[in-house]
């Protein structure tokens, strides 16, 4: 099995993918919600990472270290780095403090210094807030961000035209890599018989909300 619609697969046993009727950040009924911090034991961290590394392998533009944004980037950059010297690449990573410290160490970054050419681990881009933030972090440090990697693009309009994931890549000038994306849920539910009830009302919702890639 092609490993994103594998992370489909894993997503739903753990509940982190789930159908229904849910309302978005944005105040839209959704059939669908995703939520990584569901995520929260030690197998089901290591096999996320392990989606993340399989991503980073296949897309990523060249990098020298890793970057989580916190709250949630924090053990998402640190499993990602685990999965990553799995497989014989073995690379720094830092994250940051949301309050500066004025004690110990100080400041606001905690790990590896920020230096070369950083690649930003976080779990989905909604708003691209804490992208932003991270960019000016990084860039402040003297290092220069490179790209981004996030667990699922939910491939739906932000504020105009473009979706959350289209509107960093043209603000910032840097490619998102997503474990998976909408298409891949959808081709998964096409494939799986016991999920078909579920396609209409995600078509209905992509075609209401969602952008080409």
């Amino acid at each position: 099995m092609d490993f994103r619609q594998a992370f489909i697969e894993f997503a739903l046993e753990r509940g982190v993918l789930c159908f229904g009727d849910f309302t978005t950040k944005a105040g839209r009924q959704s059939p669908y919600f995703f939520n990584a911090g569901l995520f929260n034991d030690g197998a089901s961290l290591l096999e996320l990472s392990r989606f993340y590394a399989q991503a980073i392998a296949l897309r990523a533009p060249a990098f020298d270290m890793l970057f989580g944004p916190a709250y949630k980037g924090i053990p998402l950059v640190a499993g990602t780095a685990i999965a990553l010297a799995e497989t014989g690449r073995n690379l720094p990573f830092a994250y940051n403090r949301k309050e500066t410290k004025d004690h110990g160490e100080g400041g606001v970054l905690v790990g590896a210094p920020l230096r070369g050419r950083v690649l930003i681990v976080d779990d989905v881009i909604s708003a691209g807030t804490s992208v932003r933030e991270s960019v000016a972090l990084i860039r402040a440090s003297g290092a220069e961000p490179v790209g981004v990697t996030i667990a699922l693009d939910r491939m739906e309009r932000g504020q105009g035209r473009l979706s959350a994931v289209q509107e960093v890549e043209e603000r910032h000038g840097l490619p998102v890599i997503a474990i998976a994306s909408l298409e891949h849920l959808l081709l998964f539910i096409q494939s799986h018989p016991a999920f078909a009830a579920h396609e209409g009302a995600i078509l209905t919702y992509r075609s209401q909300y969602g952008v080409c890639a």
